[in-house]
């Protein structure tokens, strides 16, 4: 199985930039997009379906244009979960998860902490989000988390580790993502490729993605149970839809 994560930074902005047919040569069986700002009957989901995914779900903000997540499903999941039922985290459209009969795969984009407010709000869907899954865990242990963290865990993941005070790499946050892994996770890239240093997103500002000044934010986050079933784990680089590029996980069952 192939699982392919991507920040597309708006869903309609990226179709005009050639999405679908990246889609259709990626060929990913699920690929979980976040940050889709856009709810399902602003878009031609027929589009989609043509392109091989009959099978798509969103799970949109209440605030039209923000935030959102999706997945598009080769084959149909035995069950969807739109949301965790924690209001403060469902009213911005942050989690939707499919379930497979070998597998759970949740699209998450966890928040930015662009200002003092969102900070808080940040921490505070942290530390939900990893009580959540605690549970969720019990009834599904081969889960699959993937998505935009918004967090670089360790030095290796951003190109200037001696950055200071800047959300994403905060003292706090990188403390929470080792807090999230010994839960029970396993970071499937970092897993396969522990001395390699490549990137997920860059600022547009100063030509950072042509000099690869960048940020490792996304991550195939994977269950325990379900190591020995990783393949490979990779970050597709050349997709220039977004400022993130779509990283990718394969799992054998």
């Amino acid at each position: 199985m192939k699982i392919v994560s991507y920040n597309v930074n708006g869903i309609r902005a990226a179709l005009k930039k050639g999405f679908l047919e990246w889609l259709q040569a990626a060929n990913p069986d699920v690929i979980c997009i976040q940050e889709t700002k856009a709810h399902k009957d602003q878009l031609k989901v027929a589009e989609f379906e043509k392109a091989g995914y009959p099978y798509h779900y969103w799970f949109s903000a209440e605030k039209k244009g923000y935030s959102s997540v999706a997945i598009f499903c080769k084959e149909k999941p035995n069950n969807v979960a739109y949301g965790t039922g924690i209001e403060s985290m469902d009213l911005e459209g942050r989690n939707l998860r499919v379930d497979f009969d070998d597998v759970s795969i949740m699209s998450m984009y966890l928040p930015s902490g662009t200002n003092d407010a969102r900070l808080d709000f940040k921490f505070t869907y942290m530390d939900e989000i990893l009580e959540y899954l605690t549970i969720l865990r019990k009834k599904l242990p081969n889960l699959v988390v993937c998505g935009d963290y918004n967090i670089c865990h360790e030095p290796i993941d951003i190109h200037n580790p001696k950055m200071k005070g800047v959300s994403g790499f905060l003292p706090e946050e990188r403390e929470w993502m080792s807090k999230f892994i010994n839960s029970g996770f396993i970071d499937s890239y970092r897993f396969l490729h522990p001395d390699k240093q490549e990137f997920s997103w860059w600022s547009y500002r100063a030509n950072a993605r042509a000099n690869n000044k960048g940020w490792r934010l996304d991550y195939a986050m994977v269950t325990k149970p379900l190591k020995e079933k990783i393949t490979r784990a990779y970050i597709l680089t050349e997709a220039k839809h977004s400022d993130h590029c779509p990283i990718a996980l394969e799992l054998e069952f």
